[in-house]
């Protein structure tokens, strides 16, 4: 079979009919849509709490470092960059430090020690006990998240961890003073989702606690 008769074959359903590509995508909105509303309800007090967080390691003069691979590095990229310029509202710039941001710097690492060391040299590096670790994983098992989670512990950072699904090994070494914000699915498009909507929240909290905007 080649490619136009299996891309025509796969536009009809096993009744026969066409596929209704607006039902679809109705019904992956209206699934998002729930899945969003079940993050509020579950995680709306541990967002709270892990604003507050963000908004007392700045008026202790700290910095956020933050990291994620793959997708993740894309939302830790936008999270940093709208702490470093503004949300919705204009308002003066917030130290953060996109540890994914360097390629030189993570390919260097990459290439004498191994990717599992990317971010926690860095962190060893750039981190101190005033600082907290925004680290991003949807899988939870990721060796460089977990390895940045343990060159945070040593350099007495706090630590805001975004996960999904069982949490992974990144939610069982967190400690007492960490926070966990865990979105409850499996699925890749939920949690990239998710992820970047619990940014979001955290950057209006920050604007609403620090400026009262």
């Amino acid at each position: 079979m080649n490619i136009v008769s299996f891309l025509s074959s796969s536009l009809i359903t096993q009744d026969g009919n066409h596929l209704d590509f607006a039902q679809r995508i109705n019904q992956r909105i209206a699934l998002s849509v729930e899945m969003q509303i079940k993050v509020a309800e579950e995680l709306s007090e541990e967002i709270a709490a892990a604003g507050e967080g963000l908004t007392q390691c700045l008026l202790q003069d700290g910095k956020f470092l933050i990291c994620g691979n793959g997708a993740s590095a894309s939302i830790a990229q936008a999270f940093s960059a709208h702490l470093l310029n503004h949300f919705e509202h204009e308002r003066p710039p917030l130290p953060a430090l996109c540890l994914c941001d360097s390629q030189p710097t993570t390919t260097a690492i990459a290439t004498d020690t191994g990717l599992n060391e990317i971010y926690s040299k860095q962190i060893h590096a750039l981190g101190s006990e005033k600082d907290l670790l925004v680290v991003i994983c949807s899988s939870g098992n990721s060796p460089s998240a977990i390895q940045a989670v343990q060159a945070a512990h040593e350099r007495e950072l706090k630590i805001i961890a975004l996960t999904a699904a069982e949490g992974g090994d990144v939610a069982r070494l967190l400690g007492a003073d960490d926070i966990e914000l865990r979105v409850p699915s499996e699925a890749r498009s939920d949690i990239h989702l998710c992820h970047t909507l619990i940014t979001h929240c955290l950057l209006d909290l920050l604007d609403a606690q620090l400026f009262g905007i």
